[in-house]
């Protein structure tokens, strides 16, 4: 179980390192999710910010807890975002059923945080 516990721990680290990137490099890509009374480069701001000390804290050990909570409550102030996006005529994620396997992937990375933080013993 550890074993797979690591692999998820650095794939969300990865997920989050490639994000956090991707805002700065790319942030033309989250437009359409970003709700039209959030600022859009404060939104690219604070998501790459947040998607980088998350995914930097998953892969230290000491602070895996810490980045397996960060994980599990990034996840959950993203929610939102994807139920708001389900709710659009066309989402901007592509489709019904997108948007849909998007919230219950959404969820699925909401337990595994709080996994990782639950089983996670920080060293030091």
């Amino acid at each position: 179980m550890k074993i797979i516990q690591l692999v998820l721990i650095y794939l969300f680290a990865f997920l989050m390192l490639a994000g956090a990137f991707n805002h700065i490099y790319a942030p033309e890509t989250y437009k359409e999710f970003i709700p039209n009374f959030i600022p859009e480069t404060l939104a690219n701001i604070l998501s790459t910010i947040a998607e980088a000390i998350v995914g930097i804290a998953l892969i230290i050990p000491k602070y895996r807890k810490c980045g397996g909570l960060g994980f599990a409550l990034l996840m959950i102030i993203f929610l939102p975002i994807h139920i708001w996006d389900f709710t659009k005529e066309i989402p901007a994620i592509g489709s019904k059923v997108a948007a849909t396997v998007r919230i219950a992937v959404q969820l699925l990375f909401i337990a595994a945080g709080w996994w990782i933080y639950k089983s996670y013993q920080s060293k030091g």
